[in-house]
């Protein structure tokens, strides 16, 4: 581990020497590549110059120790030598975490799609809840969030919503909320009072670039029409709408919140390349079963990873055995802490296999 970190921190040195070269910036192409690099770079210098100091100072106070006769001197020298191992101790397994192998699409913003499941009405309320708790935590962020796809039925839920957060890092934290997600409570039509369990799914999707998915013209029909449903004049009475099939794969992609045809367009596209992306991805994902292993939970769509029971105040994640007794604060967007638990929990065990390969 200490000879790659070494390794990477000459790498360091000499993209910083490449960027203070004059011109460096007139390359956008090779500056960007630099600056990502470095910024990827950047925290396991550091914790590595805190590990080295803290080892250092372990030296030292023993040095100093066998040297000193004075027992209020020792006493004191002990106590600066046990604090610098704990440093050095924990300063070694975030190293350790720093350098696990980091997913590609990380740093990527998302595309999310909700979808109702079993519960009918129920579902499509427990969705749009879902969706505004996505939408708040987001938001508390600072991402930027654009609805692009909304299926809505009159009662106020929706059978289907797909939405893109932007947002530095955003495909890093969201990717554990995908699988289905299932609610306990007494639904406000239920006269009876009793509790219902409806479930929705969550798909978490990285944005794809067109150089992670290529589409060929002869594989795409468009179609434009009318936009349908709620919406001003514009919307309404020109043909604004957009409808995407592809045909390889059977994906109908339709779009029309925007008032133009062209944004519209490029969102049904900017969709269309999520969802073959996110195929890839699944093909990958199901071919390296070693890889699974090291994941929270399956990474299986149909995997129920959460519970909200209303009638208890809890929320649940299978996956990590973690409850929650604050559900009203989690439906309005505070969700850090069960995401920063499978984050910690999936670091976990791709340290033990790690260990298990060295």
């Amino acid at each position: 581990m200490f000879d790659r970190l070494e390794d990477l921190l000459i790498r360091y040195e000499e993209i910083m020497s490449e960027l203070g070269e004059p011109g460096c910036a007139d390359d956008q192409v090779r500056f960007k590549r630099l600056m990502k690099e470095q910024s990827d770079l950047a925290p396991i210098v550091e914790a590595y110059g805190q590990y080295k100091k803290s080892k250092q100072d372990v030296d030292d106070s023993l040095e100093m120790l066998d040297a000193e006769s004075d027992d209020d001197m020792r006493e004191m020298l002990k106590e600066e030598l046990a604090d610098a191992k704990d440093r050095v101790e924990k300063l070694e397994e975030k190293l350790k975490i720093l350098l696990l192998p980091k997913d590609p699409n990380d740093d990527k913003n998302v595309i999310v799609e909700i979808r109702a499941g079993a519960g009918g009405d129920e579902a499509a309320l427990f969705a749009a809840e879902i969706y505004r708790m996505y939408v708040h935590y987001a938001e508390g962020r600072g991402w930027k969030v654009e609805t692009m796809e909304t299926d809505e039925i009159g009662i106020g839920g929706m059978k289907s919503v797909t939405f893109m957060i932007t947002g530095q890092g955003a495909y890093s934290v969201m990717k554990y909320e995908s699988g289905v997600h299932r609610v306990q409570r007494v639904p406000e039509t239920e006269s009876g009072g009793r509790i219902h369990t409806s479930t929705i799914s969550v798909a978490v999707m990285p944005e794809a670039e067109e150089v992670d998915i290529t589409i060929d013209e002869k594989d795409i029909r468009i179609d434009v029409m009318r936009a349908s449903g709620n919406g001003g004049q514009c919307v309404n009475t020109t043909d604004s709408a957009v409808r995407l099939t592809h045909f390889p794969t059977g994906i109908v992609i339709y779009s029309q919140t925007e008032k133009s045809q062209l944004q519209n367009k490029a969102k049904a596209f900017a969709l269309l390349r999520a969802k073959l992306y996110d195929m890839e991805q699944q093909k990958a994902h199901d071919a390296e079963a070693e890889l699974r292993k090291s994941q929270i939970g399956t990474g299986d769509r149909s995997e129920k990873i959460r519970t909200y029971n209303f009638p208890q105040g809890r929320v649940t994640d299978h996956r990590i055995g973690l409850t929650l007794y604050k559900l009203d604060k989690v439906m309005n967007g505070d969700i850090q802490e069960i995401i920063d638990a499978c984050i910690a929990a999936d670091q976990a065990a791709k340290l033990v296999r790690m260990n298990d390969n060295a």
